[in-house]
């Protein structure tokens, strides 16, 4: 098993996560080490109030990078110098800052719902305090993407699916949305600094740049010029883009260049479902009965689910996966559920919590489907489940401030979305807004604390 703390290319030893946090942050642990709670034990607590959009459930995705982005949560002589807001106590326990306290909570890839402890981080309250905002960052955008890319994976039904959002993303978000695309069960990405960083497959032919460059003379279209040039760098098996300008001409036009063996036809534009069966029975038509049909254009589950019965053999998906799908934030929060042993909780109204430190468990009928999630006392012992199976969701991934050993890479917390999402029950898939799949109840805490 590869170890979460290796990577695909050297580490920077001047790498820096300290700055991606907010100014209060560094001004609230100002004021904590006048008054002495700097150095009060605490623990904080990640959780969404709920799933954005009434959706079913969530897909926790993120945890390597913030286990990596606490590991590298340390300020530089440069950086310090620039904090002329702050008093020198504060710099010299900024300077000196390593997080040496203990980090427990869900394994990425796992299935999550509503009042769960996705990240439990226990530590003193200067050390926990200013890792709110580079933690919830990345666990907020890439639990988003990801529970939005498990959806259409569902609706794919088994179909291949491209991650392709590059151009509608901030540069580097667009590369960690990738990564929280294939942990979902996308199987390429176009962008080749994901592929680089993350191991990801990476595929992609040409736009219709490309087509439209091809013109003749007299300045009209030569479409069929694009196709050769495409077929003799890139080989038969190629995608070729056929609705730069009349559809059907272009599929036409690209089995006339390259044959019987013609890898695929990507479609971007119009009435995928009418104009997808009317390409497959020209292809057929043809002797083009292994060329398959790639979509893209604006998809998001509910297109592909609507797809479902047409003849698409592979989904190119942009703008949707990289937003999350109407939801870009998982609503993830970072709060602090106990000091000193004793709970603490918000009492704000619609935004209630429960205190205490926190771990849980899942039960299952014996035909391995989900009940229910049980949320009890960091350090009680587990419930009388009856007949039910647990499995223990909370686990160990952090200790004194180092990366534990033995943790998923990328490539394992897929396959265990992948299994994860057969425990749910059958409604639980379903794109329609209802209830969490599986309910959360609240075992061995007061009424009231």
């Amino acid at each position: 098993m590869t170890n979460i703390a290796e990577h695909t290319f050297p580490s920077d030893p001047d790498r820096s996560t300290a700055l991606l946090t907010d100014k209060y942050e560094l001004t609230m642990l100002q004021a904590a080490l006048k008054d002495g709670s700097a150095h009060r034990q605490v623990t904080c607590e990640v959780f969404a109030r709920r799933l954005p959009n009434e959706r079913r459930y969530g897909v926790v995705a993120g945890t390597e990078r913030v286990l990596r982005a606490v590991r590298d949560f340390q300020f530089t002589a440069q950086q310090l110098a620039q904090m002329d807001f702050l008093d020198e106590q504060t710099k010299e326990y900024l300077r000196n800052y390593r997080f040496s306290g203990h980090i427990d909570g869900y394994r990425e890839g796992e299935i999550y719902f509503p009042n769960t402890p996705l990240l439990t981080v226990r530590g003193t309250f200067g050390e926990c305090l200013i890792l709110e905002t580079v933690i919830l960052s990345i666990m907020n955008s890439d639990s988003a993407v990801a529970s939005a890319a498990s959806r259409m994976v569902t609706a794919a039904d088994g179909r291949p699916i491209i991650e392709m959002g590059s151009r509608r993303t901030h540069e580097y978000a667009a590369v960690t949305a990738a990564r929280a695309a294939y942990l979902a069960g996308f199987n390429a990405t176009s962008n080749l600094e994901a592929g680089y960083r993350y191991d990801i497959p990476v595929s992609g032919t040409a736009a219709h740049a490309w087509t439209l460059a091809h013109v003749n003379e007299d300045g009209s279209h030569n479409e069929e010029a694009a196709f050769r040039s495409q077929i003799d760098t890139l080989g038969v098996d190629t995608t070729l883009l056929v609705d730069t300008y009349d559809i059907t001409k272009g599929v036409e036009t690209a089995v006339k260049v390259a044959g019987p063996q013609l890898g695929g036809v990507r479609i971007d534009s119009g009435d995928l479902g009418p104009v997808t069966r009317r390409v497959r029975k020209q292809l057929d038509d043809l002797g083009n009965h292994n060329t398959k049909i790639v979509v893209s254009s604006d998809l998001d589950e509910f297109a592909i689910a609507g797809l479902r019965g047409d003849p698409v053999d592979v989904y190119g998906v942009g703008t949707s996966v990289v937003t999350g799908s109407g939801a870009p934030t998982a609503g993830m929060v970072y709060k602090v559920v106990e000091v000193e042993g004793h709970p603490v909780a918000k009492r704000s109204s619609s935004k209630q919590s429960q205190g205490g430190a926190k771990r849980a468990l899942r039960t299952y009928r014996s035909t391995g489907v989900a009940v229910e999630e049980i949320v009890l006392p960091f350090d009680a012992a587990d419930p009388d489940t009856g007949t039910l199976s647990t499995r223990e969701m909370t686990v160990p991934l952090m200790r004194d401030g180092e990366i534990v050993e033995g943790l998923p890479n990328l490539h394992q917390a897929r396959e265990y979305r992948a299994q994860a999402i057969t425990t749910l029950p059958w409604e639980g898939l379903a794109l329609t807004r209802d209830e969490p799949a599986v309910p959360t109840r609240l075992v061995g805490f007061p009424e009231h604390s």
